[in-house]
C-alpha cells in the first residue's frame, strides 16, 4: 500500500501530498470542523444559559465566572472535537495508516491526542479571561454576553481542534508536545501556593495538595503517554527511511520506538508517584527516563547510521550541555540549585526530541516532492 508523506515544508504541503489528498478531502475536513465548532457553540451556549440565567458574573474570580465555565466547556468540547476529528480523518489518504494499527493503539493514540488538545484549550481559555479581568477591573457580564462569550470560546476551540487532529504528522505532534509541556508547567508554576517551592527541587511542584500540584502531575502523566504513543508516528517515518536505504539498520525504528515508549512511561511514572507519595518509585522513574534518553542520544551514531553527521554533532552537544548543567549544580561549583538543573534537563530532553523530529522530517522531505512512499 502506498501512502503520501506527511510533511509540511515551510508551512506548505508538498506537491505529492496535495495531489493525493485532493480538494474534496480538504473541503470535507474543513466542513467537518465548521460543523463540530457550530454544534459545540450551540450546545455549550445553551448550557451556559442555564448556569448564568438571572446572574451577572465576572470575567474571572472566585466562585462562578465566565472564564471558569469557558474553561470547562473548552476542555469537554475539546475532547469531543478531538475524538470526532481523529475518527473521521482516518480515511483520508495520508492518514489511512491509522486503519492498520491495532484497535488498542488507535484508542490510546486518540485519547492522548485528545487530552493534550483539550488541556491546552482549557488553559488558553482560562488565561484569556484572567488577563481580560485584570485589564477590565470590576467588569461584569449579564447572562446574554456571558453566554455569547462561552459559546464563542467553545465554537472556536472545537473548530481549531477538529482541524488540528485531522492532519497530524510527526512534526506537528512534536511541536504540540513541547507546547503542552511548557504551557502546563508554566501554569503550575504560576498557580503554586508556596512562593518558595523552587528552593527545594522541581518535583516540589507536585507535592502540594492544590490545583498547581494536580496540574503538574497530570501534565507529566499525559505528556508521558503522549511521548509513548508518539512512537507510532516516529516508527512509521524511520521505517520509511530504512525502506529508502537512508538508515542502515532495519532494527533502528523498533529500537527508537521502544526507547520512546520507555521514556514516556517513565515520565508518566514521575507524575503518578509524586516525590511526597513514594520517593523511591519517583526517583526510579526519573532515572529510567534519563537512561532511555542517554541511550538514544549517545547511541545515535550506531543506531541511526545514515542520518546526516551534523545530527550526531547536535546529539553530542546536547549531551554535553546536560553534563555541563549538572556540573554547575554539583559541588564544588554549586552555581545554582537542583530546581535550576532539573529545568535545564527538561529543556534539553524535550528540545532534543523536537530537533530529532525536525531532522527526520527534513531527511524525508526531498522524497515527498517525488511522490508517495511505499
Amino acid at each position: 500500500m502506498t501512502e503520501p508523506l506527511e510533511v509540511l515544508v515551510d508551512g506548505e504541503e508538498p506537491a505529492g501530498r496535495r495531489a493525493s489528498a485532493g480538494p474534496s478531502s480538504r473541503l470535507r475536513t474543513e466542513t467537518d470542523a465548521v460543523v463540530v465548532g457550530a454544534i459545540e457553540a450551540v450546545a455549550f451556549g445553551l448550557g451556559a444559559l442555564i448556569v448564568f440565567f438571572g446572574r451577572e458574573v465576572p470575567l474571572w474570580g472566585s466562585g462562578l465566572s465566565v472564564g471558569a465555565v469557558a474553561g470547562v466547556a473548552a476542555f469537554i468540547g475539546g475532547l469531543i472535537a478531538a475524538f470526532v476529528g481523529y475518527w473521521r480523518s482516518r480515511a483520508r489518504p495520508e492518514q489511512r495508516w491509522r486503519l492498520e494499527i491495532p484497535p488498542w493503539k488507535f484508542g490510546l493514540d486518540a485519547t492522548t491526542v485528545a487530552l493534550v488538545h483539550a488541556v491546552l484549550a482549557a488553559i488558553f481559555a482560562v488565561a484569556m479571561f484572567v488577563l481580560l479581568q485584570r485589564g477590565f477591573q470590576g467588569l461584569v457580564f449579564d447572562p446574554l454576553i456571558a453566554v455569547a462569550a462561552v459559546a464563542s470560546v467553545s465554537g472556536a476551540s472545537g473548530y481549531l481542534i477538529a482541524l488540528s487532529v485531522s492532519d497530524l504528522g510527526t512534526r506537528r505532534l512534536a511541536a504540540l508536545l513541547v507546547t503542552f509541556v511548557a504551557v502546563a508547567t508554566l501554569t503550575s508554576i504560576a498557580t503554586v501556593a508556596d512562593p518558595y517551592w523552587w528552593r527545594d527541587h522541581f518535583s516540589q511542584l507536585g507535592t502540594a495538595d492544590d490545583f498547581s500540584a494536580w496540574m503538574f502531575n497530570t501534565a507529566l502523566v499525559v505528556a508521558g503517554f503522549f511521548v509513548a504513543t508518539f512512537s507510532l508516528y516516529l516508527h512509521r517515518d524511520l521505517a520509511a527511511l530504512v525502506a529508502r536505504g537512508v538508515l542502515v539498520h532495519r532494527w533502528a525504528p523498533r529500537f527508537v520506538s521502544v526507547m520512546f515508549i520507555v521514556l514516556g512511561l517513565m515520565l508518566a511514572g514521575v507524575g503518578v508517584f509524586p516525590f511526597d507519595v513514594n520517593v523511591v518509585l519517583h526517583n526510579v522513574c526519573a532515572a529510567g527516563m534519563s537512561a532511555a534518553f542517554a541511550a538514544m542520544v549517545l547511541g545515535s551514531p550506531a543506531i541511526l547510521n545514515g542520518m546526516p553527521k551534523r545530527f550526531f554533532v547536535i546529539c553530542y552537544v546536547t549531551f554535553g550541555v546536560l553534563i555541563g548543567g549538572f556540573l554547575l549544580y554539583a559541588p564544588p561549583i554549586a552555581y545554582y540549585n537542583l530546581t535550576a538543573f532539573e529545568l535545564v534537563a527538561f529543556a534539553v530532553i524535550f528540545g532534543w526530541i523536537l530537533l530529532f523530529i525536525r531532522f527526520t522530517d527534513a531527511v524525508l522531505a526531498p522524497a515527498a516532492v517525488l511522490g508517495p512512499r511505499g
